[in-house]
């Protein structure tokens, strides 16, 4: 067990983890990074960058992050490359928050939660292998790479009609694939959608495997129809895939509020949870924009967050610790709720 309580521990990577760890260790505080053993999140698995503001020429996902935690470590944030595995909040007897990793104990002051969300996957031949040549999760990341090329979006409901919109401003054609020939995206979607003269549809449909031309990249899709069983294979140079993602929260499951599909609800336009000296920022929080420099910018609102907390929640000395003395004996951790207002 650490003895030692930190001023703020941060569970989690990626933009809004090592966004966070640049600013908590710039006021000092020090911060603890329990980035995983998957760091980086979702751009490690990501190629050519070209969107995030600062880098002109585009820059390759998993540099980006290692620039990131570089930056953050130069200000002296520190790095455990370990999975966290439960966490417990403070409690009303003065423990502070704690975070576990396997049977280790850390305690912190506050805590920021940026274990961000996953894509979910087909889990069909051929996706992982073909990952960032051709197969991606977010048009708004990697459309531009395919212009005037034929590609597919796989998903029926509003995220996936929003990604075929947004590629068939570049792709020559857009094939929306789907298992059914009823859509759970909204009226006014489909309506946008149905609307593009290069979109098209393909249902029933499911991918059953994507397949490699000769350069090793995406060349085309065998599907199936749902109904009758009939295979074919689907010409294309991109295929993206729009059927959800999941925050990955569950180790704060019952002990932070959730919506109904488990990202982490936030205090108005804040990155406080319901728990106090709890913070959440990135992917895990936001369900909309699920974007780089989104998730970077709420890793800096948790941050100046937590660091409010700490200014406004300072250590002070428990009955415990002055047992005994006739002076101030040694602070002490004692939870206490935000005063600052939002």
């Amino acid at each position: 067990m650490n003895n030692d309580v930190e001023n703020v521990i941060i569970i989690g990577s990626g933009p809004a983890g090592y966004t966070a760890a640049l600013y908590t260790a710039r006021a000092n505080l020090n911060p603890l990074v329990i980035e995983g053993w998957m760091w980086g999140g979702l751009l490690q698995q990501t190629t050519d960058v070209e969107n995030f503001p600062g880098y002109p020429q585009g820059i390759m996902g998993p540099q980006m992050m290692q620039d990131l935690r570089d930056q953050a470590e130069r200000f002296g944030a520190r790095f455990l490359t370990e999975n966290a595995t439960r966490v417990e909040p403070a409690s009303a007897e003065g423990e502070p928050h704690t975070v576990w990793v396997d049977e280790d104990e850390y305690k912190a002051e506050s805590v920021i939660l940026a274990m961000g969300a996953e894509h979910k996957k087909l889990g069909v031949e051929g996706e992982e292998d073909l990952g960032g040549r051709g197969v991606s999760y977010c048009a708004t990341c990697d459309a531009a790479f395919f212009k005037d090329r034929e590609t597919i979006i796989v998903g029926g409901g509003d995220s996936a009609m929003e990604e075929a919109i947004f590629l068939a401003k570049f792709s020559s054609k857009v094939t929306i694939v789907h298992r059914r020939d009823e859509f759970r995206a909204s009226k006014i979607m489909l309506e946008r959608a149905r609307s593009m003269e290069n979109i098209e549809w393909l249902t029933p449909y499911v991918v059953e495997a994507f397949l490699p031309g000769d350069d090793g990249a995406l060349d085309r899709a065998r599907v199936r129809n749902v109904e009758t069983g009939e295979t074919r294979e689907l010409p294309m140079n991109g295929a993206f895939i729009a059927i959800g993602h999941e925050p990955q929260s569950e180790i704060v499951q019952g002990i932070v509020a959730t919506d109904d599909n488990g990202y982490v609800l936030t205090e108005g336009k804040s990155t406080r949870t319901d728990v106090p000296g709890f913070f959440a920022a990135g992917d895990l929080v936001d369900h909309t924009y699920r974007q780089a420099v989104t998730a970077a910018g709420t890793g800096c609102m948790a941050a100046l967050d937590a660091e409010w907390y700490l200014r406004d929640n300072p250590k002070v000395p428990t009955p415990a610790a002055l047992e005994g003395t006739g002076d101030l004996a040694e602070e002490q951790w004692v939870p206490a709720q935000p005063t600052r207002s939002a």
